[in-house]
């Protein structure tokens, strides 16, 4: 009796299904991650706000005090040397910034005093507490407070290391992307 043996194809032909295979997998996962990011969705690296895969939710109202958003910052010398120090990361904004996801703290009208801690309208802040060095014992500048101007918010996030408006001082509402909502996240 004669048993028929079957032959494996040649090696050329298994490395070829393996790159083709291999290329297939980087390609859907590279168009998954432009269609996630088409529909709002961006991943959150920094420990101003939880790690992992947040949202961007249009904003169909005015925005107010107490809203989570996601800014652009806007391209000056004060976020170019921020992102030179490496408190931003680089993104699809202008200026090559990535997103920032900030709680608004203000808004037109309020007042803003900044010393060891913001004071908005009076009342201390929670958490602003101003920091004089970064971790790695530079020099940050508070921005000098003010009432808010037309057109711009405050932004602020409870993070003691956070890059926020206490150093930066107002950004305009025109920057904001939407509203930011959890989707999964990992709060260390």
């Amino acid at each position: 009796m004669t048993v028929a043996v079957e032959k494996a194809p040649p090696l050329r032909l298994r490395r070829r299904a393996a790159a083709v295979s291999l290329g297939a997998m980087v390609i859907m996962t590279f168009v998954g991650i432009i269609g996630l990011g088409a529909a709002g969705f961006r991943v959150n690296l920094t420990p101003s706000e939880p790690l992992g895969l947040w949202r961007i939710l249009r904003l169909d109202r005015p925005v107010k005090v107490g809203d989570l958003v996601f800014v652009c910052p806007p391209v000056s010398d004060v976020m170019h040397e921020a992102r030179a120090r490496g408190y931003l990361r680089h993104g699809l904004c202008a200026g090559g910034f990535a997103p920032l996801i900030k709680t608004v703290a203000a808004t037109p009208g309020q007042h803003l005093e900044v010393d060891d801690m913001v004071r908005i309208d009076g009342r201390s802040l929670a958490h602003s507490r101003f920091m004089t060095r970064d971790g790695r014992g530079r020099e940050m500048l508070p921005y000098g407070g003010g009432v808010i101007p037309s057109g711009e918010v405050y932004l602020h996030s409870d993070f003691a290391g956070s890059f926020d408006s206490r150093y930066f001082g107002p950004l305009p509402v025109k920057n904001l992307l939407g509203l930011a909502r959890e989707v999964w996240t990992y709060a260390p």
